[in-house]
């Protein structure tokens, strides 16, 4: 790998990659909380208990449009590597960039439909 834009091929798809891995976690992490503050209430937890709950809750919901601004921004610049440098075309590393494209594209903001 002496071509020093494979290496940037390379650094680009795993920053993808882990923003769109980063994105869904904190999803996940947020229904989690989301279950977590709702058994609190059945069960008739404190209310100071609830309310502290429901801060975390905010606190990983604020960084989920985070995430999705640096994956939008990561996204753009390796596609447009992958459009600048077809002739590396037949490269594992351009063809890795390509399938971690095709994965992170779910985790986009999708445009709404008017």
């Amino acid at each position: 790998m002496s071509d020093p834009r494979l290496k940037t091929l390379k650094i680009k798809t795993g920053v993808v990659k882990r923003l769109a891995k980063e994105k869904v976690t904190y999803e996940k992490e947020a229904d989690q909380q989301r279950a977590r503050i709702e058994k609190y209430k059945a069960d008739g937890k404190d209310e100071y208990d609830i309310k502290k709950q429901e801060e975390v809750l905010q606190e990983t919901l604020m960084m989920v449009p985070d995430c999705q601004r640096k994956l939008v921004k990561a996204f753009d610049e390796l596609k447009g590597i992958l459009d600048t440098e077809i002739d590396l075309k037949e490269s594992d590393e351009y063809n890795s960039a390509v399938s971690v494209l095709d994965e992170a594209k779910l985790q986009l903001p999708q445009p709404t439909e008017i």
